[in-house]
């Protein structure tokens, strides 16, 4: 039986480096954002029933088939898959396990890098005296990679390759690396998270002003507590909580797999996990729901929250709240802010080389500094588009692909192959040896029978949004060059139509009549209110607008002519350079699979 080079130090750092793996950006940035837009308070039922029935189950899983395979030497997917089971095809279902770490960590370090750039301008005091629209214009700015806001050149792409290098370098120090920064940023941001969580407990009314004078941060807290229990009857609510659950945990990624891989053979799994994933819980909804949605309610009031609530919040809105509190204060907010979301994202994504690393290492015997630093080198390559071609879309089409539907692709033949094919009696004497608790009996069938039900229900549910998303439904204009150009939906319905209120050869304003939401305290329900609203589109020289002032123009009508590049063709290079992806460690599997057969070295 091999032997593993490598250990976690203390059991303290694994649980810190496994909670550090699953509190990551979405623990921040998406959770409050899913509650806010799935029934505030009532979305957490959901969540809890997703967390207790899939959450905890899946960590249970990955947990013991990662220790399971490191008693073999195997620390990757591919072949902790081979070596519980059999069978040439289950170590290719493995392969998600090191692609979907790649791919996510190619965006996902994107992200940090704003992190990175925004504690920057954070100190340097550049969002001093700039207008909540000016702030999220900066952002605007950021994203396109032509301009700088710093003098220095092509100033997003600098941050990308800083942060690229700084998460490699770690990784190159091996698990002690890991182990150290989970050791110093998960005590950090924590602290960081506390401390604004109290803010956003204590700020209450004094943050209201004359343009919102309603403004209380009582009410985005009470609205994230208080369920509205008609939206539990809808199905997209439990959709959205079972996604969460996948985003918080870092489920379905092969990375717990990994670093459970490290883990000595007589160690304690049962506990460690549910550790993790409490610790997980405790920062998503008592500090994730405690700092951007009660701050943002207790300056713009809960109905600007909940009409604008979205991942930009972080950016393009957190800065301008800070700066109420004065330019000291606003510097160490936005550094706590900033440095909380870096040490949040650097955690997780740390993780999601490792898989990587122990396959290269134990396949192709690289060294841990060789492995790092190709690591790095292919979440640059595929990651570039993401950064030069965000605003065509590509960063979103990564996230989809390689964020969502190949988490619950992997989930769902993990726990299968797990419950029915390595065998639940195998599987529940595995999670159990060497517990220091004792795991419920009643998980043995929710493991085996509710678990897949669950996963598979996900999966056939989000097929019909996966061949929108294949035939790029979420957009008239589908061809990547084309001579015509369509209106895209006005509204989120797509029912509503568009009145040209100002054209020219390369501008057309249209108005349209939108709905937003409205808060009732007094009955704590949701309201819809109509209002007009406005689209602009501007075009380049070659291009001419094909309506004129006072036409109605539905979704998908023609209102423009010339020579067109559409956002589709950006997508496509992004999903051809993922297939591509797949298909290279797909080759490296294989190619490790004729070398371990050559030298006689067998899956037992």
């Amino acid at each position: 039986m091999a032997k593993s080079a490598e250990s976690w130090g203390s059991r303290l750092g694994l649980i810190l480096a496994m909670a550090g793996n699953a509190v990551g950006l979405g623990n921040f940035l998406r959770f409050p954002v899913q509650a806010v837009e799935n029934g505030g308070g009532a979305f957490i039922i959901p969540y809890l029933v997703c967390f207790l029935l899939m959450g905890i189950p899946l960590l249970f899983i990955e947990w013991s088939s990662g220790r399971y395979g490191g008693k073999f030497g195997n620390h990757s997917t591919p072949y902790i898959l081979d070596t519980m089971i059999k069978g040439r095809v289950f170590k290719y279902i493995g392969v998600f396990g090191i692609f979907t770490n790649l791919a996510i960590v190619a965006y996902y370090a994107y992200i940090e890098s704003w992190t990175l750039s925004y504690v920057y301008h954070s100190l340097r005091g550049t969002f001093e005296g700039m207008s909540q629209g000016e702030v999220a214009g900066f952002f605007n700015s950021y994203v396109d990679v032509t301009r700088s806001s710093t003098g220095i050149p092509y100033e997003a792409i600098v941050f990308y390759v800083l942060c690229l290098a700084f998460n490699t370098y770690i990784l190159s120090k091996g698990i002690k690396g890991v182990e150290k920064v989970a050791k110093i940023g998960m005590p950090l941001l924590i602290l960081f998270g506390v401390v604004l969580a109290i803010r956003g407990y204590t700020l209450g009314d004094s943050g209201a002003s004359a343009l919102f004078p309603d403004a209380n941060a009582w009410d985005g807290l009470n609205f994230l507590w208080t369920p509205q229990y008609d939206s539990l009857l809808n199905p997209k609510v439990w959709l959205a909580a079972a996604g969460q659950i996948f985003f918080t945990l870092s489920v379905g990624m092969g990375t717990i797999h990994c670093y459970a891989s490290y883990v000595k053979s007589k160690d304690d799994i049962a506990l460690n996990s549910v550790s993790a994933g409490f610790m997980n819980g405790f920062v998503e909804v008592v500090l994730g729901s405690a700092i951007v949605i009660p701050i943002a309610a207790g300056y713009l009031g809960l109905d600007w929250v909940i009409n604008n609530a979205g991942f930009g919040m972080a950016f393009q809105t957190m800065p301008y709240l800070f700066q109420q509190w004065g330019p000291v204060l606003a510097a160490v907010g936005g550094v706590m802010w900033f440095g909380l979301l870096f040490f949040s994202g650097i955690t997780s994504s740390l993780a999601m080389g490792t898989p990587w690393l122990g396959f290269m290492r134990d396949e192709f015997g690289w060294t841990t500094k060789k492995g790092a630093w190709s690591f790095g080198a292919l979440a640059l390559f595929m990651g570039l588009p993401t950064v030069f071609f965000f605003q065509k879309g590509v960063f979103d089409d990564y996230d989809y692909w390689a964020g969502t539907v190949s988490l619950v692709f992997f989930a769902f033949f993990e726990v299968i192959t797990y419950s029915w094919v390595f065998g639940m009696n195998k599987g529940w004497e595995e999670i159990n040896a060497g517990a220091d608790i004792r795991v419920p009996l009643a998980y043995k069938y929710v493991i085996k029978f509710v678990t897949p039900v669950l996963l598979g229900w996900v999966f056939l549910a989000s097929l019909p949004s996966m061949l929108d998303k294949i035939t790029h439904q979420d957009t008239f204009n589908r061809d990547s060059f084309a001579e015509v150009y369509y209106a895209e939906n006005f509204d989120r319905s797509g029912n509503a139509l568009g009145t040209v209120e100002e054209v020219n050869p390369q501008y057309i304003k249209f108005s349209f009549e939108n709905t937003r939401k409205r808060y009732d305290k007094e009955n704590q329900i949701s309201l819809e209110e109509k209002f007009i609203d406005y689209k602009e589109y501007r075009f380049e020289e070659d291009q001419k607008t094909t309506v004129r002032v006072g036409d109605q123009v539905k979704p998908g009508a023609q209102i423009a002519t010339g020579s067109f590049v559409n956002d589709v063709f950006y997508k496509n290079i992004g999903r051809v350079m993922l297939m591509v992806l797949f298909l290279f460690i797909s080759l490296l599997v294989y190619l490790a699979f004729n070398k371990r057969r050559k030298e006689g070295r067998e899956t037992l």
